[in-house]
């Protein structure tokens, strides 16, 4: 199975941490023995805000913040494919794809200004054609709202892409922190994307996903 696994750069950790990158590096080592092909695409996170806030301040444009953030997605990955015994970060969906051909596996972080990792992991599951993506973030998966905001929101176990375009959908900001970026809501709407969103706090929901058992929520 082609699988893109996109890791929310919240979920390493700020600083981020080692214990929790190596537990990841072991599901992916595990899918690996399994004979599936991974690409893992990884955001900067808290790290990454901090660098657009500081940008910010400083009176820079949009596209200069997007850079700076790219790079801290990049440094994270680079530390994870470290471990993976991955040689470089790919800075194009074409590299990653003929990566994970040769390999079986690849670790991504941003690549150009406009779009977040999100978006880099659906240009990575339409281009590559998928059979899976998973999102793990800090919350449990899709709510009717934010539930951080809406203590009455509920967790939908099943989603369909017009309820994600419905609940998700917008535009990009730098350092937006949205479950989903709303332009790879619209991407994986499009592109008909199965999308399965978990509580990425726990390294097992991913491989609960893997194996295709009911967890967080799954867009198809």
């Amino acid at each position: 199975m082609k699988i893109v696994l996109r890791i929310g750069g919240s979920i390493l950790g700020s600083p981020p941490s080692g214990e929790v990158m190596a537990s990841y590096v072991a599901v992916v080592e595990e899918a690996l023995k399994r004979r599936h092909k991974v690409v893992l695409i990884v955001g900067g996170g808290p790290i990454a805000r901090h660098y657009i806030e500081a940008a910010v301040k400083m009176g820079l444009q949009h596209r200069e913040q997007d850079l700076i953030a790219i790079q801290a997605s990049r440094l994270n990955a680079r530390l994870i494919g470290m471990k993976l015994g991955v040689p470089d970060v790919p800075t194009t969906v074409g590299a990653a794809i003929r990566r994970v051909a040769r390999d079986n596996v690849t670790v991504m972080g941003g690549l150009r200004p406009g779009i977040t990792t999100d978006t880099v992991a659906t240009l990575v599951a339409q281009a590559w054609r998928s059979d899976l993506m998973i999102k793990a973030s800090d919350q449990e998966g899709i709510y009717t709202a934010d539930p951080r905001v809406h203590k009455r929101a509920k967790l939908l176990p099943k989603v369909s892409y017009q309820t994600l375009l419905a609940i998700l959908g917008g535009k990009h900001a730098p350092g937006i922190h949205s479950i989903i970026d709303p332009v790879a809501v619209e991407r994986i709407a499009k592109n008909r994307i199965k999308l399965v969103v978990v509580d990425g706090r726990n390294p097992d929901n991913v491989k609960a996903a893997i194996q295709g058992d009911p967890v967080g929520s799954t867009v198809s």
